[in-house]
């Protein structure tokens, strides 16, 4: 995964859910911003939001970013399916205090997924939508897209054995390696992976359509997750939605972090995207 270069230092916290889980999320603040959930896809974390955090701080925002179930320093579950994500972030929000008024919500990927279900559910809570390149449908494949994360150990005895075993992949894990007893570990388990993975795969267009917020999607031109086509398709379909392109794979916020935070900066500055971008550096 690539990475986001960081802020200020972010405040680590955690919760207890109420079946035993730890749920934890970084806090960049400030404590009197406005806040906004930043939910991070497969193989990210909470984490990988720090240089948006830095550029949203400047208008006053306050990024909350969970390590959503089974990432980063958040437990495993046993589901890993729409309603056990939704349930973390709703313990969450009522955690913080948050569950009575309407705050804007960005996902990434898996993120994006939750955060549209999110706005469907719970209309009134999800002032805002930034979808970042996620999709409002996934082909049913098998094996699925990230089956291959299977040949990988989840730990090791030191970090550098723990790279060396996954080969070619370290890169993609790199970043998310924790201590882990008297060893080191993935940011996340492959197998809770490729669950998640598997659950997420199939139609989502009717919790895409069921809510009516402003939306900004963010999309890569080189996605390998998200067809331009279907982009296209799912801004026209969704009344209040605008489409973005930006030259990058499926990690646009991080392959392209200052357009990204241009846009985003502007659509909430503006409570619209209609004007995120000038008509020179919008894509078609």
């Amino acid at each position: 995964m690539p990475t986001s270069p960081a802020q200020d230092r972010p405040v680590r916290a955690h919760l207890t859910t109420p079946d035993g889980r730890r749920l934890s999320w970084l806090d960049f603040g400030p404590d009197n911003g406005r806040p906004l959930l930043a939910l991070h896809g497969h193989l990210g974390e909470g984490a990988e939001f720090a240089g948006l955090s830095g550029a949203l701080r400047a208008d006053g925002w306050r990024v909350v970013a969970p390590d959503q179930r089974g990432h980063g320093d958040s437990d495993r579950a046993e589901r890993y399916d729409r309603d056990g994500y939704l349930d973390d972030l709703r313990h969450l929000l009522a955690h913080l205090g948050l569950d009575h008024r309407p705050l804007p919500v960005l996902g990434h990927s898996l993120g994006a997924v939750n955060a549209y279900h999110l706005a469907a559910d719970r209309p009134g809570a999800v002032s805002a939508l930034i979808n970042v390149d996620g999709p409002a449908y996934l082909p049913v494949v098998d094996p699925v897209p990230l089956s291959f994360l299977l040949d990988l150990p989840y730990t090791a005895p030191t970090r550098e054995e723990l790279l060396a075993a996954c080969g070619p992949l370290a890169p993609l894990v790199r970043n998310g390696l924790r201590p882990y007893h008297d060893g080191w570990r993935l940011g996340c388990h492959p197998a809770d992976t490729v669950d998640s993975d598997t659950r997420l795969l199939g139609d989502h267009w009717h919790r895409w359509l069921a809510s009516d917020c402003p939306a900004l999607l963010l999309h890569g031109t080189a996605s390998a997750v998200l067809p331009t086509a279907q982009a296209h398709e799912m801004a026209s379909r969704r009344p209040g939605t605008t489409l973005v392109t930006l030259d990058s794979d499926h990690w646009v916020h991080l392959r392209r972090p200052a357009e990204s935070a241009a846009a985003i900066r502007r659509f909430l500055g503006t409570g619209t995207a209609a004007d995120i971008l000038e008509p020179s550096d919008r894509r078609p």
